[in-house]
C-alpha cells in the first residue's frame, strides 16, 4: 500500500464518513484497491470501522489522531517552503505561522527533519526583489488591528471600523465581515453594511472593534466566488480602457500595481522596453498613470490617449518655458 494513499485515508478523520466508491474516485484508485487499503489501516492499529445502510461508508474514530511521521517527503517539503514564503505576511499570521512551523519540524523524524530543511533551502518562493526592480511594499497590517478583524471574521461577530476611504476623513462605521482576501500583497476586507456588498482595503483601517452581536451572513461561503463577483461588479460601473505601453523594466511593477489587470507582455526587440497591453479602469485613470511615468513609459496605443498626454506635455512645456 502506497504511504501517501495511506494518509490520504486517513483524513477520513477530517472528512467524515465515506463509501468505497467516494474514496476511490478521491484517491484515483479502484473500489477493490480502496477496500484492500483499508484492510491494511486495520491491521495497522488505526481504528476504522464501517456502516452499513443508505448513508453508510468508512470512518475513524473521533478521537483519532494522526502522527507527523506519516508525512512523506514532498508533504513536509511543501509545507516548510510555505511557511518560508511572503505568506507569512498576509493577516497578521507570521508569528502563528513561524510557532507551527517550528513544531511541525520538531515533530518529523530526525533523517526527515534533516532532509526537507535542507531541500527547503534551496526553493525560494516570491523573492522581495526579482531580476529587475525591487518589489513594491506589501501592506503593513499593525498586528493588534489584525487580530480584532481577524476574531470578527472567524468568530461571525459584527466589526465596527475606523475606515479612511480615500480623499476622506476616517470614521467609524459597523459592518458584517463576510472574509479577507489578499491579492498582489494588497489585503482586503469583505463584508456587508446594511445588506450592501463593502470591500475594505485592510491598510485604510486605523481601528477596529469585535463585536458580541453576531454578523448577519451567510453560515457557507464560497470566497473565491464572492470576490470574482465584487470584481465583476467593481468593472461593471467603469469604462474599462486598453493600452498597448511599452515600459523600462525598471518601472514595470510601478506601471502594474496601479492597473486593472495585464492581458499581454512581449520583450522588447534588440533591448528595446517590453511592451504591456494593460486595462485601466477608465480613459482618466490611463492617462493618469502614463503622465506619472513620463519619461519611463510610452503609450504606443489608443491614439487618443497618445494625443492627449502630448497635449498636457506641451501646455506644461509652455508653462515652464525658459523666459527672456
Amino acid at each position: 500500500m502506497r504511504a501517501d494513499r495511506l494518509i490520504s485515508l486517513v483524513l477520513l478523520r477530517q472528512r467524515g464518513r465515506l463509501t468505497a466508491t467516494a474514496l476511490a474516485r478521491e484517491l484515483e484508485v479502484s473500489t477493490r484497491t480502496v477496500l484492500r487499503d483499508i484492510e491494511a489501516l486495520s491491521a495497522a492499529g488505526v481504528p476504522v470501522y464501517a456502516e452499513r445502510g443508505r448513508n453508510g461508508g468508512f470512518a475513524l474514530l473521533e478521537d483519532f489522531r494522526t502522527d507527523l511521521s506519516g508525512l512523506h517527503h514532498d508533504e513536509a517539503l511543501a509545507l516548510l517552503v510555505a511557511g518560508s514564503g511572503r505568506a507569512e505576511q498576509v493577516f497578521g499570521l507570521g508569528p502563528a505561522l513561524s510557532a507551527a512551523m517550528r513544531k511541525l519540524v520538531d515533530a518529523l523524524p530526525e533523517t526527515q527533519r534533516t532532509v526537507a530543511n535542507d531541500a527547503a533551502r534551496r526553493l525560494l518562493i516570491d523573492p522581495e526583489t526579482d531580476l529587475l526592480v525591487r518589489r513594491p511594499a506589501a501592506d503593513e497590517l499593525p498586528g493588534l488591528l489584525m487580530r480584532e478583524v481577524r476574531r470578527a471574521v472567524l468568530t461571525g461577530r459584527k466589526l465596527r471600523i475606523r475606515y479612511a476611504a480615500t480623499g476622506q476623513t476616517p470614521r467609524w462605521r459597523t459592518v458584517d465581515p463576510i472574509g479577507l482576501v489578499t491579492v498582489r500583497d494588497r489585503s482586503y476586507l469583505l463584508a456587508t453594511r446594511s445588506g450592501a456588498d463593502r470591500t475594505y482595503r485592510l491598510s485604510r483601517i486605523k481601528a477596529a472593534e469585535a463585536l458580541p452581536e453576531p454578523a448577519d451572513r451567510p453560515s457557507q461561503v464560497d470566497l473565491d466566488q464572492v470576490w470574482r463577483e465584487r470584481c465583476a461588479g467593481f468593472l461593471s460601473g467603469v469604462d474599462p480602457v486598453t493600452v498597448r505601453v511599452r515600459v523600462n523594466p525598471e518601472h514595470r511593477d510601478e506601471l502594474i500595481r496601479t492597473a486593472l489587470a495585464v492581458r499581454a507582455q512581449e520583450p522588447g526587440d534588440d533591448g528595446d522596453w517590453p511592451q504591456l497591453e494593460v486595462t485601466f479602469q477608465d480613459a482618466r485613470h490611463a492617462e493618469w498613470t502614463l503622465w506619472q511615468l513620463p519619461a519611463d513609459a510610452e503609450a504606443l496605443s489608443p491614439e487618443w490617449l497618445r494625443a492627449s498626454l502630448h497635449r498636457r506635455a506641451t501646455a506644461m512645456a509652455a508653462q515652464y518655458g525658459a523666459t527672456t
